[in-house]
């Protein structure tokens, strides 16, 4: 494969910048395959995560932009949150920006002497001064810079709220207002950096290779997204069509994981949302499906009918975190909880979590009203705005260590037991059996997205095979490693299978067959495995909360001995697959 990468690199003490051509990453693809690759490169596994020398990969894929629902974005850099991989995925404009701006991927190291930006584009890359812009919200921030950076083409405006600033380790990085670099605490190295906000704006052209069988594989593609049924439950309601049936089968996390039922989940359904609240549908550039859904958040307060009002884009998982699992069954409640978390810029699903644990600390005498600053309860909303604004403010020793996230809280402050953690992250929204625990525990992000352990429950209902799961565990994790490497949404993993991707690459003018696909993803999972390694991540060494062993899933209570087999049968298999990557 002889086409070139193009890499720009920012060093944010020295101000010094360069882009290269790096052919030899041509290899990897591009998105989740050249930042590890880059991560790898450029990575101090050992110093702290908010080192000034560790770097930012922001990297998007050949594919991105010129077929559908190929949007997505993948940052690398190592967690302030778990202390090994960060990786994480987000859509809107940014993928497509960079690609018309002519950038494949960007590397940033080094700390600014003052709050910054970068402006990007085709023609010009700069530092520019974002001190009137420290401490401003995330939509501050972005109605901000939409007015400093006008320009024109394509525009994409990534940026941190208060808490990315304050470094909690759990902030994230929100991308052109609806999307999310999300988990593990991007916004958080950003902050360490100084570095406020991205802008990226692109009006280059960018070209395919075999235009007849590009239009014909685009065509193809176009109709599997829309007239198919493999996205349609992504238009209609969205990911929130799930609220309903995981509640309905024990899997909806709820009261702090205590049950796996929430008895008002007609309430937050997706259902109810789209009757009450929903206002629009938005899409990301290059996407015909329209999966994300904007709600109409409208507060009254004193008298005379004084009303403001925000839109908020809601999904599933931030229904699960700021609602079932913390005892909310108000939609307005659960929007409000939603701009907080937005506003402040920290990750919704690490937000809720840590909720629900303070909510049962605290009803069990762990820690006080005095330290929290109010009382707290299953289902009272307030006293949760409150202790969100104190993450952020951090008033006291309790909420600076809070904001290390929930594995580092409990270490002092007790309550290990009932803290919804695994590998160091907050659990995503599944309670569904092995598969879900395990694979939340073993996958690089110790995410659902990973490998789909969730999935793989609902489709195996009963007594747990365990060669079978751990089998599943690791091929669909190289799959996906594969599909991350355009960056297809996983939304689309349907319409994308290896055949039909093989062609796709081949019409764009980069031959690749399934087995080299096959290949590409096996690779990229080694290199994730031996890049965590070497920030000291030990299977071995992970510890599953005996909550999770006490909650009933969809497949009954769990064993701890069986999901111990399970994980030694997956360290077994990948410490061979490292050995040995033609097997």
């Amino acid at each position: 494969m002889t086409r070139d990468v193009k890499v720009l690199y920012i060093d944010l003490t020295t101000g010094k910048m360069s882009r290269k051509l790096r052919p030899d990453l041509a290899e990897y693809l591009g998105g989740a395959g050249i930042a590890t690759k880059l991560l790898q490169e450029e990575i101090l596994p050992q110093e702290d995560a908010l080192d000034p020398r560790q770097p930012i990969i922001l990297a998007t894929g050949p594919l991105a932009m010129i077929y559908p629902s190929v949007t997505k974005t993948v940052a690398m850099f190592k967690s302030p949150l778990t202390g090994e991989l960060g990786e994480s995925h987000a859509g809107m404009r940014l993928a497509t920006a960079m690609r018309l701006a002519g950038v494949d991927a960007i590397v940033i190291t080094g700390k600014s002497e003052s709050p910054c930006y970068l402006s990007i584009s085709d023609q010009f890359v700069g530092i520019k001064n974002a001190e009137p812009l420290w401490g401003f919200s995330v939509e501050e921030v972005g109605r901000s810079l939409r007015e400093l950076e006008p320009g024109s083409g394509h525009r994409s405006c990534i940026r941190i709220g208060p808490a990315g600033e304050k470094q909690v380790s759990f902030a994230c990085v929100n991308v052109d207002t609806f999307r999310h670099f999300g988990r593990l605490g991007l916004g958080a190295v950003f902050g360490s950096k100084m570095l406020k906000a991205i802008v990226i704006t692109g009006a280059h052209d960018e070209l395919v290779g075999d235009r007849p069988k590009y239009n014909a594989i685009y065509q193809e593609l176009y109709e599997k997204c829309v007239r198919t049924g493999a996205m349609e439950k992504y238009h209609e309601l969205g990911t929130p069509v799930n609220i309903k049936p995981l509640s309905a089968m024990g899997g909806l996390p709820t009261l702090n994981l205590q049950t796996g039922t929430f008895d008002q989940a007609d309430a937050i359904s997706g259902e109810a949302f789209a009757e009450e609240k929903l206002i629009r549908k938005i899409a990301c550039p290059g996407c015909p499906v329209g999966c994300i859904h904007v709600a109409l958040s409208r507060r009254f307060f004193g008298e005379g009918y004084e009303v403001e009002s925000a839109t908020v884009s809601y999904d599933y998982e931030l229904i699960f975190a700021l609602g079932s699992f913390i005892g909310i069954s108000d939609k307005d409640a659960i929007l409000r909880l939603i701009e907080d978390v937005e506003l402040y810029g920290m990750d919704a699903i690490s937000s809720g979590i840590i909720l629900g644990w303070v909510t049962e600390a605290y009803e069990k005498g762990l820690i006080s009203e005095e330290v929290l600053g109010t009382k707290v309860a299953f289902g009272a909303v307030e006293g949760y705005r409150t202790v969100l604004r104190n993450l952020v403010r951090q008033p006291n020793q309790f909420y600076r260590d809070l904001a290390r996230g929930l594995a580092y809280a409990v270490k002092i402050y007790g309550g290990a037991d009932f803290a919804a953690v695994l590998g160091g992250n907050e659990m995503p929204g599944y309670h569904t059996g092995y598969g879900s625990v395990v694979g939340f525990t073993v996958a690089a992000r110790h995410s659902h997205l990973d490998n789909a352990g969730y999935s793989y429950d609902q489709s195996n209902v009963g007594p747990v095979d365990i060669e079978k799961l751990t089998d599943y565990l690791i091929e669909e994790e190289q799959i996906r490693c594969a599909l991350n490497s355009l960056v297809v949404c996983l939304f689309a993993r349907k319409v994308y299978d290896l055949e039909t991707t093989a062609r796709a690459l081949d019409a764009a003018g980069i031959p690749m067959t399934v087995e080299d696909l096959e290949a590409l993803g096996r690779k990229i999972f080694i290199l994730k495995l031996q890049i965590r390694q070497s920030m000291g991540f030990d299977l071995r060494q992970m510890t599953i909360p005996k909550r999770f062993f006490e909650t009933p899933t969809l497949n009954g209570k769990l064993d701890r001995a069986t999901a111990d087999r399970i994980m030694e049968r997956y360290l077994e298999k990948v410490e061979q697959l490292v050995v040995n990557p033609a097997n």
